[in-house]
């Protein structure tokens, strides 16, 4: 392969601005929000889809692998290089195209921040529901490549409840359209498919997106509970009489301590558990709803419920959940964060045994997650820095994961499997299963070369990747997200 060669075709599509190749500016590229890491031979900035083209004519002449990659916040190494090739950066494609206040549409180009389409749709009385806790940093495509979530998907649902239709250039170069504006089209899902494919069968440069009509009233409260068990079964019975809210999120009492002593969000310190409750809808219905809730938590031992009285102190209830993990680097220099999925029934016996788990491998373990739908985020702490602590947390980590499927779980919630869970994947799937999965890509990518080596296990034996470490372990900071 001649390296000058492909550098000086891939500077005439996007300019040499576009192009990075110098080893020291690669290392930017090397990870995304977890620690595993990788190094691409190329990282080119597209700014349309014929530029994506040109890229994919390229990579396919020389037989190089292309990494669709958004702002780099995954916790999965969904956009880490690892078999080299070219890591396509899409945040140059950051136009929203069109609000269609009428319609309640927006189309957007896959570079756009998720909190942006927010506050451009704001203007109509409009905006977009999917949530991640990352949305004022991450990309509608990698919420796209991930089939994204967030805390307010349980009454709303996740990314792929909100695309109406895709734009897509596939492996042959060719473009694509899967759906279309009224959501509505005979034959097979292919805009299915593509959501939370993680870059595996195509590149999507165009999105229509469901907006929906901004909420009449929003009542936020948090309630205080003396275990964690109680706030579980809180949780069952909320859903279990008829209640969805528009989320319900658990987080522990030592989510809490670091919270607390990083932003102050008013979560009562000594609390075994607390649930963050937001509903929304007409003001009556908001009204009765919360009284409901109210007394549910109190007849399942909430022993304090505070509720927002106005728009700052709901954000700052916010704030606090979505900074959780940021704030664990009070407690810990590292963590390894999970993404499982649990039956609401099961919470309390899972996070008996998560705590279990916590005490054998002498490992505190924060809890911060969506209560309302299961989807747990267990939060290892440890210090790399110890000899053998990085290979207990892994562990730990791994019976986690087990424990999830074991009480008819799921792997992953809302951050995908990318390289984190690959070897996870035989807990869930048999080797037919995965067999048809790998045909399916097999059928958009004839040369495997849109982000290879991601999702299944041993589908292949050539991979470079270097991993200081497995898993979606990296420092805790102020950039941390679930």
């Amino acid at each position: 392969m001649n390296t000058k060669t492909i550098l000086n075709e891939l500077r005439k599509i996007v300019g040499v601005d576009y192009v990075i190749h110098a080893p020291e500016d690669l290392l930017v590229y090397e990870y995304d929000g977890s620690i595993d890491r990788a190094t691409p031979q190329f990282v080119v900035l597209p700014a349309s889809s014929n530029d994506i083209i040109g890229i994919i004519k390229i990579a396919q002449k020389y037989m190089l692998p292309v990494i669709p990659r958004g702002a780099g916040t995954g916790l999965s190494g969904g956009a880490i290089a690892s078999h080299g090739g070219i890591a396509l950066v899409l945040t140059r494609m950051k136009s929203i195209i069109e609000i269609d206040p009428i319609n309640q549409i927006a189309i957007v180009e896959p570079g756009v921040v998720n909190i942006d389409l927010t506050k451009a749709a704001s203007k109509f009385g409009l905006y977009y529901a999917p949530d991640p806790s990352s949305q004022k940093a991450c990309t509608i495509g990698g919420n796209i490549a991930e089939n994204s979530g967030g805390p307010h998907c349980l009454a709303y649902g996740v990314t792929t409840n909100h695309v109406l239709a895709i734009e897509a250039v596939t492996a042959d170069s060719s473009i694509q359209w899967f759906g279309n504006k009224s959501g509505i089209e005979p034959g097979y899902d292919l805009r299915g498919i593509i959501i939370g494919s993680e870059g595996t069968l195509a590149i999507v440069t165009k999105i229509v997106l469901r907006l929906l009509q901004e909420p009449e009233s929003i009542n936020t409260l948090v309630a205080t509970f003396p275990k964690m068990s109680d706030a579980s079964n809180a949780v069952s019975k909320i859903i279990g009489n008829g209640i969805i809210p528009a989320a319900i999120e658990m987080m522990d009492k030592l989510a809490i301590k670091a919270v607390e002593a990083s932003l102050n969000a008013g979560y009562p310190p000594n609390a075994e558990a607390i649930l963050l409750v937001e509903i929304d809808g007409l003001i009556e219905e908001v009204k009765n709803k919360s009284v409901s809730i109210q007394n549910i938590c109190k007849a399942t031992n909430a022993t304090d419920i505070l509720i927002a009285t106005d728009e700052k102190e709901r954000n700052k209830l916010w704030a606090g959940r979505k900074a959780a993990l940021g704030a664990l680097g009070h407690l810990a220099p590292n963590y390894y964060l999970l993404d499982g999925v649990v039956p609401r029934t099961k919470l309390p016996q899972v996070l008996d045994e998560v705590a279990k788990i916590s005490k054998k491998w002498k490992l505190p373990i924060a809890n911060v997650f969506h209560a309302g739908d299961g989807n747990l985020h267990p939060c290892i702490l440890f210090d790399e820095k110890i000899p053998g602590e990085t290979l207990k947390a892994q562990q730990a980590g791994g019976e986690i994961l087990e424990l999830c499927v074991s009480v008819g779980g799921a792997l992953s919630g809302e951050h995908g499997v990318g390289i984190e869970k690959m070897k996870y994947m035989p807990l869930v799937f048999n080797e037919d299963d995965i067999g048809s999965m790998v045909r399916l890509k097999t059928v958009f990518d004839t040369n495997n070369l849109l982000n290879p080596g991601k999702i299944f296990p041993n589908t292949d034996t050539h991979s470079n990747l270097t991993l200081t470490q497995t898993g979606a372990i990296r420092r805790a900071g102020p950039a941390s997200f679930i």
